[in-house]
Order: C-alpha cells, then structure tokens, then sequence
C-alpha cells in the first residue's frame, strides 16, 4: 500500500497548481520575490486578477509575503511542494521500474 499524505491542504495545493498562470507566477517566483506589479507586468491581465491567483497560492501555503515598506513581496514556499514530492515519489518509482524493463524488453528485440 502506497503511503498517503491525506490533508486538506495536500487537496488545495493540487487544486492551485491545476491552473496553468497559478503555475506560471511559481515559475517566477522561483527567480526571487516579486511584487504583484512586478509578475501582472508578465501576464495579459490586470492586478487584482493576479492578486486573485497570488491569494489561492497564499491561502494553500505555496507562497509567502513580506511586506517590505509600501510594497509586499511573494516568495516561494518549498514545504507543500516537498509533501507533494514526497507522495509522488511511489509513482515515479513505479513508471521507472515499467520504463526500464520496456527498455530491457526493446534491446532483446534489436538483438534478435
């Protein structure tokens, strides 16, 4: 039996990372904090939309703020990613397991 993360927040990081610009604002908060000015300037929409997507981020823990003077700062929070990880890594092993013996099963083949 694989090992199951069951939280409700394990549920709301799935359900953030389903979204495709959610997705894409990680990608550059991954470069280093930014303001929601800095990351609408990357994306066709206007800044409450952004901060729309930033507060899901915020509320299932993928990202952080700091507020830094008149600015606030989002920055990634690697801890629900590494739970994710962490129950994904059965899976990976399964398909690295299957992905292998195809590969041993193709050399046969060629060898014949």
């Amino acid at each position: 039996m694989l090992p199951r993360v069951k939280s409700s927040r394990t549920d709301s990081v799935f359900g953030a990372l389903a979204n495709p610009t959610r997705r894409d604002i990680l990608d550059l908060l991954l470069d280093g904090p930014r303001t929601v000015v800095a990351l609408a300037e990357r994306f066709d929409m206007a800044r409450p939309s952004v901060s729309e997507h930033l507060k899901v981020l915020r509320e299932c823990g993928l990202v952080n703020e700091h507020k830094r003077g008149r600015f606030r700062y989002y920055h990634v929070n690697p801890e629900p990613l590494q739970q994710l990880s962490t129950w994904l890594s059965p899976y990976e092993r399964f398909w690295r397991e299957r992905l292998t013996a195809l590969g041993d099963v193709l050399d046969e083949m060629e060898d014949q």
